[in-house]
């Protein structure tokens, strides 16, 4: 996803799935009422296409692919590095009613507040064909971007199973093992995790910290829960949520120890950290791999490898492409998303750049895929482990907004020198005024 994918794209989990029927490989003709089609000579359509961070579909060549499929339609993408100012941009072009793209993209954990409180800006999408698709999604994906009376806002692109990322050339430089399976075992708790990682401070190569800060540590820790802001009835929890405190004593912790390379996720220092090995681990969701490759380059491929998360199964992230009722181009947007997260295109993406998918039958195929750059590690069975594993996490309408002021308040405590209680306090404060 999609992103990088935002900062802390928290929320949906994908429970156990069965393979199941066979999605759309291409779109249908749909049907429904539409805009303007055509923007010039020949009935040429540009279709526009506005994302935050990497979803990964120029990359992985489906723009030029559907091009070639569809001589009529052209598509220009827009893209936002982070998923707060993006998002920020998008509700005050849905306020104002212009400025839209005909696709733009939903991170997870702000999927309930589009399906709660703006139901009425965007397109339903079983306008134009897609509510025979319900089958072919994790039902935790499908339900998630569906409204109470039955309108589908958005389809699923990726879901973001959990692993650990790390760089075995500086394991073994500070006398570590690198063997991903003896890590697993090793770290198999965070408590072991973080004990490893006083282990490496001790012999770590100059400049280099064990991870890259403690916003990833908090983002992935929570993600292991199917509780974390709000529980089932909706009611808010974050302030006694036993995963919210857990990962944050952990990530406190951490920062105590000197064990984080104290850097901004998203910020640029951080995406150069990627090839000057600033640090050593990284929790990672799947569609953290396409974005690692993109920042530490040709010359990080043997470098990075893929183990087993500490703690357990657990999902960060993931997102939907959705049509706005304002888009130019409605019917052929609709028709873009329905083969943008269709099973065929999702396996290659996965393939391409490590989004792992919300489509059922792509799970399946992605089964036994390795990945040259980080060491042929197995990550169609790791990711595929997590997803399986990973809890059905329960969404609200301000998850994102709760995970940022959050992951502020951490920030405050590593780069400012914060006492946590004080920037726990601070968070609340925020959360408050986030939430008016």
């Amino acid at each position: 996803m999609s992103t990088p994918r935002a900062a802390g794209r928290a929320a949906l989990r994908l429970g156990a799935v069965a393979l199941a029927g066979t999605l759309l490989a291409a779109c249908g003709s749909g049907s429904g009422p539409d805009a303007k089609t055509s923007d010039g000579a020949g009935g040429q359509v540009t279709l526009t296409v506005d994302l935050f961070g990497a979803f990964g579909y120029q990359e992985a060549g489906l723009y030029a692919e559907y091009e070639q499929l569809h001589p009529n339609i052209r598509i220009k993408q827009t893209d936002t590095e982070d998923e707060q100012d993006y998002w920020k941009a998008l509700q005050t072009r849905l306020a104002g009613g212009g400025g839209l793209a005909d696709v733009q993209g939903l991170e997870v954990g702000r999927i309930a507040s589009v399906t709660q409180k703006q139901a009425d800006k965007f397109t339903d999408l079983k306008e134009y064909g897609a509510g025979g698709l319900q089958g072919e999604f994790a039902e935790a994906k499908w339900a998630a971007a569906t409204t109470k009376d039955g309108k589908v806002l958005g389809l699923g692109t990726d879901v973001g199973p959990e692993a650990m990322c790390y760089r075995s050339d500086l394991f073994e430089a500070a006398g570590l093992p690198t063997d991903r399976a003896e890590l697993a075992t090793r770290w198999a708790t965070w408590d072991g995790y973080l004990e490893l990682g006083r282990q490496y401070k001790t012999k770590a190569p100059a400049g280099s910290s064990w991870l890259d800060s403690v916003g990833s540590l908090n983002a992935v820790m929570v993600g292991q829960a199917k509780e974390r802001y709000y529980d089932a009835s909706g009611a808010l929890i974050y302030e006694n949520s036993p995963a919210v405190k857990s990962a944050w004593e952990a990530s406190v912790t951490a920062s105590a120890d000197g064990l984080s390379a104290k850097l901004d996720q998203w910020s640029p220092p951080w995406n150069q950290a990627f090839s000057s090995g600033s640090f050593a681990t990284m929790p990672c969701p799947a569609w953290m791999l396409g974005y690692i490759k993109g920042q530490a380059g040709e010359a990080g491929k043997g470098k990075w490898d893929v183990a087993k998360l500490p703690g357990g199964a657990g999902n960060w992230g993931g997102s939907y492409l959705a049509v706005p009722r304002a888009a130019q181009h409605k019917k052929e947007a609709a028709e873009l998303v329905k083969w943008l997260t269709a099973a065929e295109q999702q396996t290659k993406l996965f393939r391409k750049q490590g989004n792992f998918p919300s489509a059922v039958k792509a799970i399946g195929q992605v089964s036994d895929a390795k990945d040259p750059y980080f060491s042929d590690a197995p990550i169609g069975q790791i990711f595929g482990d997590a997803a399986e594993k990973a809890p059905v996490q329960v969404l609200g309408v301000h998850d994102k907004d709760i995970a940022d002021q959050i992951n502020n308040a951490l920030s405050e405590v590593e780069r400012k020198g914060t006492a946590p209680d004080t920037a726990w306090s601070n968070a609340k404060k925020a959360v408050k005024n986030a939430l008016g």
